[in-house]
């Protein structure tokens, strides 16, 4: 068939043809979104899952939502490479620049230049190459302590009264949440924290690791509170069926029953998976309809580039000690394995292996679902493990 019709998008982030399974989270976050820009008490809230399950996919429906419901929006990704509390200065200057060119003069937008301005001037003391221009003064003494906790909380609920002013939100999406330094996870917290006792139209919704929950934890006790963590996994196999079939038949294009079947088998639902065994069964196959032998014939392709664009990038990044931990969980199987098995099976001890297991799950690669255990945090990463030996 004409590779150029193929519906299914295998992609980093990248929106499948068809959204299925996550409709009833997408409702409630709408409901969310519209209960925080009226005053009304509405959590943030983190998508939470592995690799490959379409966070940011719904992160990015999650902000149109909020285009729609006409709040103002910023998406950032959290990065090692600058700490958010020097990346929310360009998202919050957007935001209250907008609001100022509104219609008739406002004082608490005012205010929010304002305070920004002093809590950018705070932060380039701390990182010397923050770049930042509004022509106002500064607002002394507040959101520039250099206390990060204290000034980003200031700098929220300046930022949420003008907002409030305005009679619109400010909703800041942040993916790969678990990459926040503690500083700028305690502080987000605190901010947040903040926005929500005064019940100003401020929020973030993020999206994570498993792992993250633990850290949210770790910064702040009252976060279990403070966020709600929906969370998101592979599809059950109607909604897994629809993401297959729904594409296709759009296109004019059926799958019989078995290779549907054979696909969700081998995918486990994954949402990522699903996308590029349709792509490489939708190129495989002589034409309609796509049959399980075309899915056979398919399986081949799909396992090589998954290997080399979802897989392998991740594992080359790791040092050889931390190879050889993900080797060895991998052949005791999917997993959450107990780290002491791990351990049995690398002829070591769990506390020889805590240092290599704690950087593994700093990478990212691994978290713990409960005490004493391990677990991927990319699917069917055993999988490629054992054919990476071979």
């Amino acid at each position: 068939m004409d590779p150029q019709t193929n519906p299914y998008a295998p992609g980093a982030g990248t929106p499948p043809p068809e959204l299925a399974g996550r409709d009833t989270i997408l409702d409630e976050a709408k409901i969310v979104i519209q209960r925080n820009r009226l005053g009304k008490s509405a959590r943030s809230f983190i998508f939470v899952g592995l690799r490959g399950v379409g966070k940011t996919v719904l992160l990015n429906e999650v902000q149109a939502i909020a285009d729609q419901d006409g709040a103002l929006t910023d998406f950032l990704e959290a990065s090692a490479n600058e700490p958010l509390s020097v990346s929310i200065i360009g998202t919050l200057r957007t935001a209250l620049l907008k609001l100022d060119r509104a219609k008739g003069v406002s004082e608490q937008v005012k205010k929010g230049l304002r305070v920004l301005k002093s809590y950018a001037g705070a932060i380039k003391i701390k990182y010397g190459d923050v770049e930042f221009s509004v022509d106002v003064d500064a607002e002394t003494g507040t959101a520039d302590s250099g206390k990060l906790s204290r000034d980003l909380a200031d700098l929220f609920i300046a930022a949420g009264e003008a907002a409030k002013a305005r009679d619109t939100a400010i909703v800041i999406l942040i993916d790969e949440f678990q990459n926040l330094s503690g500083e700028d996870f305690e502080a987000l917290i605190m901010a947040i924290h903040r926005t929500d006792q005064k019940q100003l139209p401020l929020m973030v919704v993020g999206a994570g690791l498993p792992l993250l929950i633990k850290l949210t934890g770790d910064a702040k006790s009252y976060s279990e509170r403070l966020f709600d963590y929906p969370e998101i996994g592979p599809l059950d196999e109607a909604e897994a069926h629809r993401a297959l079939v729904a594409p296709a038949r759009e296109a004019g294009i059926q799958l019989d029953d078995e290779a549907v079947r054979h696909i969700i088998d081998r995918t486990k639902g994954y949402p990522y998976f699903l996308q590029e065994w349709g792509y490489q069964a939708w190129n495989c196959a002589d034409g309609s309809p796509i049959s399980a032998g075309d899915v056979g014939r398919a399986e081949q392709r799909a396992v090589e580039r998954l290997d080399k664009n979802f897989f392998r990038s991740r594992y080359e990044r790791l040092s050889d000690p931390q190879k050889t931990y993900l080797r060895a969980m991998a052949r005791l199987g999917p997993g959450p394995h107990k780290t002491g098995d791990v351990a049995d099976v690398m002829g070591k001890t769990s506390s020889q292996l805590g240092p290599t297991r704690d950087a593994l799950i700093t990478n990212g690669m691994i978290y713990s679902p409960k005490y004493g255990y391990a677990a991927f945090t990319v699917p069917l990463f055993d999988e490629f493990m054992r054919r990476a030996e071979t």
